[in-house]
């Protein structure tokens, strides 16, 4: 086990993120007096499944195995019934937890899954992607997609902890790695301009999961997100930030029935979020081509088809950042100064959308 980094998320229910390498072992002390633990996971992680499953028996848990479909195809509201099911037969009380192992569909869902058990029992994330790490594993933000719209359903449940075992990136498709360095990006642009010198040094050894630059990177993000939800749990004030390239990221999604990486649609989504930002007067060109330069020497997306505006504007209509009729995006004044744009013309959007349409 290399060196364990603890990052501190504060607010009402304070925990701590989990950075290193070889964690399982930490699992049960995140979890203390819980008797039952649910471990959720996909097919593709029935062998992190198995190893975190060991370590919560080796402590004396008592383990339930939940099978979860994969990807953002299994986050409906028939998955979270089954789990419940799963749970009253198994006797789950209040005093027992949920462990959710996999990327950010399966955190999102197995948080849920918990916040909804009996008003809300404890959890823990176990990320197993870059993605999951830096983003849905922290701030308790849990939810199902629904026909409207992804993460329409849900609720704030901070978890007990989370537990970002580093080994889990080293088997990552390295399509899957670069999609979670868009989020990475995001909280480059919105908080901490470190990351973006970091990446521009080597884009290649920000994209190598042996290397310490990936670690670094996770740590820097993990840390904006920590000290933004800490202080704004339900997205009440400044936690709209991380919105940051989301609202046309949620509507790609969307429009490709989640067949998109969620990191591929918020790399276009940052894009857009650059180009509205800077045709609205707030951002100057040289930041707004940086998002560009920066995504594009990472290998991730930054067109879009031209032919779906349409039903990407419809889309956004319904967007949870949305205020009645009025749509809302996070912008960017200069580099990590975030503001909201309330209300943009239609005919604004459309422009901004110009420079991503292909």
């Amino acid at each position: 086990m290399t060196e364990i980094t603890r990052i501190p998320v504060g607010g009402e229910q304070a925990y701590d993120v989990v950075v290193g390498r070889g964690l399982t072992d930490q699992i049960a002390a995140l979890l203390p007096g819980a008797d039952r633990v649910a471990v959720l996971a996909s097919a593709p992680l029935t062998a992190r499944a198995d190893d975190v499953s060991a370590a919560l028996a080796a402590d004396g848990r008592v383990v339930t195995r939940i099978e979860l479909p994969d990807a953002e195809s299994g986050k409906t509201i028939e998955t979270a019934a089954a789990c419940w099911d799963r749970l009253g037969a198994a006797g789950f009380t209040r005093s027992d937890a949920v462990v959710a192992v996999g990327g950010g569909a399966a955190t999102d869902l197995g948080g849920y899954v918990a916040a909804a058990w009996l008003r809300g029992v404890r959890w823990v994330p176990v990320p197993t992607s870059l993605l999951g790490m830096v983003d849905a594993a922290v701030g308790g933000k849990t939810g199902i997609n629904t026909a409207a719209g992804k993460n329409l359903v849900g609720a704030f449940h901070p978890p007990a902890g989370v537990l970002c075992d580093l080994d889990t990136l080293d088997s990552l498709p390295p399509a899957d790695l670069t999609a979670g360095l868009a989020e990475v990006v995001k909280c480059g642009f919105i908080a901490e301009p470190a990351i973006l010198d970091l990446i521009e040094r080597d884009p290649r050894l920000a994209a190598d999961p042996a290397g310490p630059a990936v670690r670094t990177l996770i740590e820097l993000a993990i840390r904006v997100k920590a000290d933004v939800v800490g202080g704004d749990l339900k997205e009440s004030g400044r936690r709209e930030i991380l919105n940051y390239g989301h609202t046309l990221a949620h509507a790609i999604e969307k429009v490709e029935h989640y067949t998109w990486r969620h990191g591929d649609a918020v790399a276009v989504g940052l894009v857009y979020a650059a180009e509205l930002s800077h045709r609205a007067g707030r951002l100057d060109a040289a930041t707004t081509a940086r998002h560009r330069t920066i995504l594009t020497e990472l290998g991730l997306p930054t067109t879009y088809a031209a032919e779906a505006w349409p039903d990407l504007l419809a889309t956004m209509r319904v967007d949870k950042k949305a205020r009645g009729s009025r749509l809302r995006f996070i912008v960017l004044d200069s580099l990590a100064e975030t503001d909201v744009l309330d209300g943009p013309t239609d005919d604004l959007l459309a422009d901004a959308f110009t420079a991503v349409a292909a």
